[in-house]
């Protein structure tokens, strides 16, 4: 028999305290729990700082740029009148801007002119026009401009205004709480109509139909 044996080439060895010490002294490989941790805070404010910036800028841009929410150019008189060939707005009749998503209309249509001066209520009476706000007060419906009877009449839930823009009280003429609101409005020395749609005035509350402060309907029925 053969006295040769087989040694264990791998095997394990105690470690000494240098060994130790070394290998606590060595570089971590990877990312560490405490880089890990700074990254993703690092990360997440980023992210935050990315989405706050972004919501600033939408809800500023209208101002920036012109647009809705900041202030627009309707035009004068005779340009709102040429605009609008197709509807008696002479008369009193509403006539819609789409870009300053309003009514504009005459208070008192034997003055066939725009008064200057500026009217941050909205009320427009001093200066013989009103830019109310295209939103139905109930649910935020567009009502519609009837000929038939000179009222704005919202096709959602039947919330009827007469044609300044005031509700009519009572169940029958919709369940609007309050009149149409108005923008803040100036004309210029030129005669010109500039409507400031990031100031809102919220309307009156509904006038009950034969009292004092509402236009009755032209007509008993109307369009919807």
């Amino acid at each position: 028999m053969s006295n040769y044996h087989v040694k264990a080439a791998d095997r394990p060895q105690a470690l000494t305290g240098e060994a130790i010490r070394a290998l606590r002294q060595r570089q971590v490989e990877g990312i560490s729990r405490r880089r890990l941790l700074r990254v993703s805070l690092g990360g997440g404010l980023a992210l935050w700082l990315t989405e706050v910036t972004a919501g600033s800028i939408g809800f500023l841009w209208p101002n920036l740029a012109g647009g809705f929410g900041g202030v627009l150019e309707i035009g004068t008189f005779d340009d709102v009148e040429a605009g609008n060939t197709d509807i008696p707005w002479t008369e009193g009749f509403p006539a819609y801007f789409p870009h300053a998503r309003a009514f504009v209309m005459l208070i008192d249509p034997a003055r066939q002119q725009f008064i200057p001066g500026d009217d941050e209520s909205g009320d427009g009476t001093a200066l013989n026009v009103r830019v109310l706000y295209q939103r139905c007060p109930h649910l935020g419906c567009k009502p519609n401009p009837c000929l038939k009877n000179f009222w704005l009449e919202c096709p959602c839930h039947g919330s009827r205004y007469d044609r300044l823009g005031i509700k009519a009280a009572g169940a029958q003429y919709g369940p609007a709480p309050r009149s149409m609101d108005r923008f803040a409005i100036r004309v210029e020395a030129d005669g010109k109509l500039i409507v400031d749609t990031g100031k809102l005035t919220l309307g009156p509350l509904p006038v009950a139909l034969g009292q004092p402060g509402i236009i009755p309907p032209r007509t008993p029925t109307g369009c919807i």
